[in-house]
């Protein structure tokens, strides 16, 4: 899905969520779906605080193993000098 169609279906979501005050994570798989088919089961594992950070795993994201790896490349960028 292109990014800007995810961004409204993200959109409608969230708008459901704050008009019903429930988080994203407890707006049912069903419910979901009425703004894209594409939603699956798994959209659950990023609906968390945990895996929202986890899924962002490119550079300068917040993925742990990132983050790891930005701060090892900054260790040894200070010690060469």
């Amino acid at each position: 899905m292109a990014f800007r169609d995810a961004h409204e279906v993200v959109g409608l979501a969230v708008r459901a969520g704050i008009e019903s005050s429930r988080d994203l994570s407890e707006i049912s798989l069903s419910e979901l779906q009425q703004f894209s088919t594409l939603i699956t089961a798994d959209v659950f594992s990023f609906l968390t605080l945990e895996g929202s950070v986890a899924a962002r795993k490119h550079i300068g994201g917040t993925a742990p193993d990132t983050v790891r790896n930005a701060i090892k490349t900054a260790r040894l960028a200070m010690s060469a000098v």
